[in-house]
């Protein structure tokens, strides 16, 4: 059975604070880590008044700080709001920190609105566009390096840092194939292309120095407790989450409710049930079927699930029965 991993954003929410955010965070780093997760990634977002992440290198190493041999890194780092050379010497440092434990998702949406992003990037016409530059430009940096080499990243050079291509179309998916990198898809928000980009990243897939074939790693929505009517009650947090962001007022990780009537309009209700299509949400016998038939669809190298719950008791419950899941699922193989 392939691995899991966990994808956070560091939430915040409502009645709590930043401080206590990160402080879960590492948290719930130090179990997956007893419960066998391969990686802790977290997410660059600008501007959003829910998720603390937002400088991630140091989140990155605030997490990797109490963990011991989890792998911890960016899902992602959004690359056209930053200089190459930056992120070079950011992930360069970490690697030295933490050696062997740290991984480089890149992304180039902006992590943010329009307004954000121009206050992150300046030049909001090249930056997008110069993403696949940028993303060979990061790898020299991190490279060996080579004798004619006018830029040298320090800490960075020769760190070689693992680079994966994080996207939710078919750009990069194009991009991973050529450039021969590890590709994740963020199916847990955006299902429509999931299928059609695993299929073009593996056809057009080039063995580099990093990888010599194609490796995918797929995301879901996955919120685990006891019986299936919990589940779904606690998913109730992300789906108020979500409408807020349709409705463009976001706001701090809302508690759960017994039911959203009355609060999502019948289009609200479509837009965030077709986003959560491959959400997995139940008991423990729930959540296994719908892994199985998830893995079997996409044959997925490996699963990362990012787990909005509002209650950190209940998110640390559903981290270890989806670990529980892991290892029964692979018994079973």
């Amino acid at each position: 059975m392939i691995p899991f991993s966990v994808l956070d954003l560091s939430p915040i929410t409502e009645g709590g604070s930043v401080a206590q955010s990160l402080e879960n965070s590492r948290r719930l780093a130090t179990a997956a880590e007893e419960n066998g997760y391969k990686r802790f990634w977290l997410a660059e977002h600008h501007g959003m008044k829910g998720i603390a992440s937002a400088a991630t290198s140091l989140v990155i190493s605030h997490v990797a700080s109490a963990t011991r041999s989890i792998r911890v890194g960016s899902g992602g780092i959004m690359l056209p709001n930053h200089s190459p050379l930056v992120i070079a010497e950011q992930f360069g440092t970490l690697a030295a920190l933490y050696p062997g434990r740290i991984d480089l998702g890149l992304g180039r949406a902006p992590g943010t609105d329009m307004r954000t992003a121009q206050a992150l990037r300046r030049n909001m016409e090249t930056s997008a566009n110069n993403f696949p530059n940028d993303v060979v430009e990061l790898q020299a940096l991190l490279g060996p390096g080579t004798e004619d080499q006018k830029i040298i990243a320090v800490p960075g050079a020769d760190s070689n840092v693992p680079i994966w291509l994080l996207g939710s179309s078919h750009f990069s998916a194009h991009l991973a194939g050529i450039l021969g990198l590890p590709f994740a898809f963020a199916s847990h928000f955006a299902p429509d292309m999931l299928l059609t980009a695993l299929e073009i990243y593996r056809e057009r897939f080039t063995p580099s120095p990093q990888l010599d074939k194609p490796h995918v790693m797929v995301g879901v929505m996955g919120v685990a407790a006891d019986t299936d009517e919990e589940s779904d009650y606690l998913f109730t947090s992300m789906q108020q989450s979500f409408v807020a962001l349709r409705r463009n007022a976001r706001g701090r990780f809302p508690p759960p409710v017994k039911s959203m009537d009355g609060l999502w309009s019948s289009d609200e209700k479509i837009f965030v049930d077709h986003a959560m299509t491959y959400a997995v949400v139940g008991g423990p016998e729930t959540i296994r079927s719908k892994i199985r038939t998830f893995i079997e669809q996409t044959k997925a190298d490996e699963l990362i699930i990012s787990m909005p719950i509002f209650d950190m008791e209940a998110r640390l419950h559903s981290l270890k029965l989806f670990g529980e899941a892991q290892r029964q699922l692979a018994a079973a193989a």
